[in-house]
């Protein structure tokens, strides 16, 4: 592909140091499969599912062909008093898909609307209820729930709350981290053993702190994606649900990553065998082909919902988006759908996953700088030492080095992950870990 000039003057890129941006830029024009072509030509092997969401791989037909008929059938319909086809098909598909009697789908187009969706939700249903007063929120350190205001206050990433302090939610508290950095620096497709029960703080501070009557819903990534891909300590989902069901608090898991298949399995919450009142999703869901997100709730929120003494004609939950169920987006999942399960991609991820995990502790394990790598699932991360008065530059810089080599990855502060597509081959596999052990060792 020949090469392409590009001007950067008016594009305001996000969650990107702009600055040195201009001076290197990293423009892609092209994808298929596993990799992706630059402006100027170069192939870049897509290690990490171009921010978790290509599981099937890039430019799948089926999927191509879904959203061009679409286009030609419904471009798009208002989502309110009434809505489309696939909107309905694609509820019934990712109800299908969800553990229990997570049945009731609301649609979004991203993350962060379904992390703001979700606590609306916990709200309206204990104000219906007859708890209004159950407005407390409850997030985790380092949980990351994207960027509208409810989302960043339940979240616990510092960078993304330091700015914003002064308009975030004020009834917010946070558990504690979810990582040991020395006792569980590195592990390898296991959950880690904690000694302590770290969710003893939950009980004997923050809920007597706020009182349990006033907590509307705790919200927590499964696993730590965005903070670098932290697993939870052995037991503690399962512990965390019943200190909820004990204080009638609603629990919901955040799978925007971790949702259709990152572990193997539809959703963590199966993965973990524990089921939330609400799981958002995104991402994975349409392959990234077009935006879409929402919640998955449980009946009993629904149905409680609809027990409202005012007429039929008023609505009963006042919220929701104008793309909400696209019929475009929701063709997109529907073909994603079906293609993750005809070539049983939920099972291949696992399968996978074993493979990048045995690849990463293998590659980097002693190399200069490392101090701890985590693998679950198909994604794992090595931590580096960060230089001193520097955080976050040496991962940076390897990134850089990584993408200059042709392998993507992926910073987050010292930490650098992989998660590559679902179709991921073992040859994928060495040339990316590869090529981050050689850009370790370069910037030791």
């Amino acid at each position: 592909m020949a090469y392409q000039d590009f001007n950067m003057d008016n594009h305001w890129l996000p969650f990107t140091p702009n600055r040195s941006f201009r001076k290197d830029p990293r423009v892609f024009v092209a994808a298929d499969g596993m990799y992706f072509t630059t402006h100027d030509g170069k192939k870049v092997i897509d290690g990490i599912s171009a921010m978790w969401c290509t599981g099937a791989g890039h430019n799948r037909k089926p999927i191509n062909e879904a959203v061009k008929r679409q286009v030609d059938t419904l471009d798009y319909a208002t989502a309110f008093q009434a809505t489309n086809d696939k909107a309905a098909r694609a509820a019934q598909m990712i109800a299908a898909l969800a553990p229990a009697d997570l049945n009731k789908v609301l649609f979004c187009n991203s993350g962060s609307e379904a992390a703001d969706t979700a606590m609306k939700v916990a709200l309206a249903y204990h104000r219906a209820r007859g708890e209004g007063h159950r407005n407390v929120f409850i997030g985790r350190e380092k949980g990351y729930h994207g960027v509208g205001f409810g989302g960043m206050s339940v979240g616990g990433m510092t960078a993304n709350r330091k700015v914003f302090g002064a308009s975030l939610l004020p009834r917010v508290d946070h558990l504690r981290f979810i990582h040991d950095p020395v006792h569980h620096a590195y592990y390898n497709g296991t959950e880690p053993e904690w000694e302590e029960d770290i969710l003893l703080e939950l009980e004997n501070r923050i809920l007597p702190l706020h009182d349990a009557s006033n907590v509307a819903a705790v919200i927590v990534e499964p696993v730590a994606g965005s903070a670098g891909w932290y697993a939870p300590p052995k037991g503690y989902l399962k512990r965390l649900r019943e200190i909820c069901d004990k204080h009638g608090i609603l629990l919901i898991f955040d799978e925007v990553i971790t949702g259709f298949g990152r572990l193997g399995k539809p959703f963590a919450s199966d993965y973990y065998g524990v089921v939330p009142d609400m799981l958002t999703f995104a991402k994975c869901v349409t392959n990234g082909v077009i935006p879409l997100g929402g919640v998955i709730c449980r009946d009993r929120l629904y149905d409680e919902m609809m027990k409202t003494s005012a007429p039929e004609h008023v609505i009963e939950f006042f919220h929701g988006y104008t793309y909400s169920g696209h019929p475009v987006a929701c063709a997109a999942a529907i073909a994603t759908l079906e293609l993750l399960q005809q070539e049983h991609l939920f099972a291949r991820a696992g399968e996978m996953g074993k493979l990048l995990g045995n690849a990463m502790h293998g590659a980097l394990k002693g190399l200069p700088n490392v101090i701890g790598i985590r693998a679950l699932g198909l994604a794992a991360a090595v931590e580096l030492a960060p230089m001193a008065g520097l955080p976050g530059k040496r991962a940076y810089e390897i990134f850089i080095d990584c993408f200059h080599r042709g392998s993507l990855v992926r910073p987050a502060g010292d930490v650098l992950v992989l998660a590559p597509p679902f179709i991921v081959e073992k040859e994928h596999i060495d040339t990316l870990v590869n090529t981050l052990a050689d850009s370790i060792k370069r910037h030791a």
